[in-house]
């Protein structure tokens, strides 16, 4: 016979669907997992509260992305002092909306009070409309653009498979691929580099 310590254990060891976390309430109360962030220093620690937790910790994603997945990483890591960091990620597009609750006034704080709900970003990428673009070649030795990635139905990197992250890439090369002129590059795999 099984005890409810056994069927506990089964449950907790697999906590990934949503369901499961329901199951599991009927074992621990939301304040069981609410985290002890009161020393952390990131916009997650800030935004949290039990009860925003306990509305969200059952929820997930399509894609079974979870709330404490999302802010793992700002319970792990208490940030520093002087520096605030966000302490959340998102696993998918979905995220946003499902964890509203706390995104919002997480990006709301780390982006000097950008609301994502009531306001839009503003995009020109009208490069007649750059000004002093021509850099003294004194100063400036090189330059480097980074990029991040969102491709709808795919998932973000912390929730990333290995077989997503090969449809990443395949998505990518085929995109850049198709540049012509000036901003033709070639394509290096991690695979065929040496060092």
């Amino acid at each position: 016979a099984m005890g409810a310590g056994t069927l506990a254990s089964a449950y907790l060891l697999n906590d990934s669907t949503a369901a499961a976390a329901e199951i599991r309430r009927r074992f621990f109360p939301h304040s069981a997992d609410y985290p002890d962030v009161r020393k952390h220093n990131n916009c997650m620690a800030s935004a949290l509260t039990p009860s925003i937790y306990a509305r969200l910790s059952d929820k997930a994603t399509p894609n079974n992305w979870t709330l404490d997945q999302c802010i793992q990483t700002g319970v792990d890591n208490p940030g520093h002092p002087f520096i605030k960091t966000v302490g959340m990620v998102a696993g998918d597009e979905e995220s946003y909306e499902v964890f509203a609750e706390l995104f919002d006034p997480v990006i709301k704080d780390r982006h000097n009070g950008y609301d994502p709900r009531t306001m839009k970003h503003p995009t020109d990428l009208d490069s007649s409309k750059i000004t002093s673009g021509i850099f003294d070649e004194r100063y400036v030795l090189s330059s480097r653009v980074r990029t991040g990635r969102s491709i709808r139905g795919l998932s973000l990197p912390p929730a990333c498979t290995r077989s997503e992250r090969r449809e990443v890439e395949r998505v990518v090369v085929t995109a850049l691929s198709g540049l012509k002129g000036d901003l033709a590059g070639r394509y290096y795999s991690l695979g065929e580099m040496s060092d």
